[in-house]
C-alpha cells in the first residue's frame, strides 16, 4: 500500500512537469509553524524582519532593534535568525551582527537570552524572541551575563556603563576593543 501512494506520487510530478509547471516542494512542519509566526509577527514599531535571501527562505531572516528608552536609546542592533526545520521543538539560533557592548550580548554576537536556551518551549514563538531580544536593550541583565566586564561595570557603576554604552555606540573605544558606531 505505501508503494501505491509513492507511484501515485511520481505519476502526479512526471504529469506537473509535463504541463510545464515547477514541482511544488513540500514543506516541513517547522516552515509551516514559522510561516503562521511570521504572518502573525505583531512588532514594535522599533523593530522591523527583512529576508535577506528573499521570502523563498523564511529559514534564514533579520531583524532589526532600534530601542526608543534606556541605555541603547538611538542604537541600531541587527540580528540574524536560523531557524531549523525542527522548530518549534528546537529554539531558533540568534546572533547579534552588531559589535555591541551589552552584558548579554558578547562581542562575537552571541545573545543570552533564556528563552533561547533552557526556558525554550514550543509554544514561544518568533514575536517572543523579537520582544525579548528589544527587552535585552530596554532592561540588561548583569545576573547572567555573556560579557562579564560590562556586567560587572552595570552591577557596580551604572553612570560608568551608560558612559561606556554611549562611547561604544558612537564608535569609540572600551578598554581594548573598539566598537563600530551604531547610532
Amino acid at each position: 500500500m505505501i508503494k501505491l501512494f509513492k507511484v501515485k506520487e511520481k505519476q502526479r510530478e512526471i504529469a506537473e512537469n509535463a504541463n510545464g509547471k515547477t514541482p511544488v516542494k513540500k514543506q516541513s512542519a517547522g516552515e509551516l509553524r514559522l510561516h503562521r509566526d511570521i504572518s502573525e509577527l505583531n512588532l514594535q514599531k522599533t523593530c522591523t524582519i527583512s529576508f535577506p535571501n528573499g521570502k523563498d527562505d523564511l529559514m534564514n531572516f533579520e531583524v532589526t532593534v532600534r530601542p526608543d528608552e534606556g541605555y541603547y536609546l538611538g542604537g541600531t542592533f541587527m540580528f540574524t535568525f536560523q531557524v531549523s526545520p525542527m522548530y518549534p521543538h528546537e529554539a531558533p539560533k540568534v546572533k547579534c551582527k552588531t559589535k555591541v557592548y551589552h552584558p548579554n550580548i558578547d562581542l562575537e554576537g552571541n545573545v543570552c537570552l533564556n528563552i533561547l536556551r533552557e526556558d525554550w518551549k514550543p509554544v514561544l514563538n518568533i514575536n517572543t524572541i523579537i520582544y525579548g531580544l528589544f527587552h535585552l536593550f530596554t532592561q540588561p541583565n548583569y545576573e547572567d551575563p555573556l560579557n562579564h566586564d560590562a556586567a560587572a561595570v552595570l552591577r557596580d557603576n551604572p553612570k560608568m556603563f551608560e558612559s561606556n554604552v554611549r562611547r561604544a555606540m558612537s564608535g569609540g573605544y572600551v578598554g581594548q576593543t573598539l566598537f563600530p558606531r551604531c547610532m
